[in-house]
């Protein structure tokens, strides 16, 4: 099991090694998904597990649990032994908290994506809170990965897909871009109708 205090790892400096700065990006990412929804109740994110045991990639997602207190984050792959706790995430830039004045009630879809899409998703520069949680609230299904979403929201993170995809000057990454922008496209012309 991994302890870790989240606060160790904010404010890396530049020259810190490459396997740290890709630890505090997995558990920024955890703590982001955690704090993008409600507590209470564990479910399966669409984070991908990053170990590779065999020295293949683990097929796993990361399963989340998020109690009100004590304010730790309890974590583990769906499908291999990872797990962990992470304390100290209160506050910090991933916690995805909304305030409680500003709980929004939408009328909201489920959106099958890929793999690909969501992980281009959370590849995105420039997000608002809003769609940061809409994008790490994504879950894990039998189906696939879904986003939650209303409408509006989707119209939203399309926005922002489009500006970034507009402003990439690496074919590769706008290639994925632009999928992404299709498929989210698609989704909400399916919602529409």
């Amino acid at each position: 099991m991994f302890v870790s205090d989240l606060r160790h790892f904010l404010d890396m400096p530049e020259d810190a090694p490459g396997p740290a700065r890709k630890m505090a990006e997995h558990l920024g990412s955890i703590v982001k998904a955690a704090t993008a929804t409600k507590t209470g109740a564990a479910w399966e994110t669409a984070l991908p597990c990053r170990r590779r045991p065999g020295n293949r990639p683990c097929p796993g997602h990361i399963v989340i649990f998020r109690p009100d207190v004590p304010a730790t984050i309890d974590w583990r792959c769906s499908a291999c032994a990872d797990e962990g706790v992470i304390s100290g995430w209160e506050g910090s830039y991933f916690d995805l908290r909304r305030p409680r004045s500003q709980r929004a009630d939408f009328s909201v879809s489920e959106i099958p994506v890929t793999d690909d899409v969501c992980a281009t998703l959370r590849d995105l520069r420039l997000l608002d809170s809003d769609c940061e949680r809409l994008v790490f609230g994504a879950r894990a299904s039998t189906t696939g990965i879904v986003l939650v979403a209303s409408e509006e929201e989707l119209d939203e993170l399309i926005g922002y897909v489009a500006a970034e995809a507009n402003h990439e000057t690496n074919r590769r990454r706008q290639r994925r871009l632009d999928l992404a922008f299709t498929a989210l496209s698609d989704a909400l012309e399916a919602v529409g109708s």
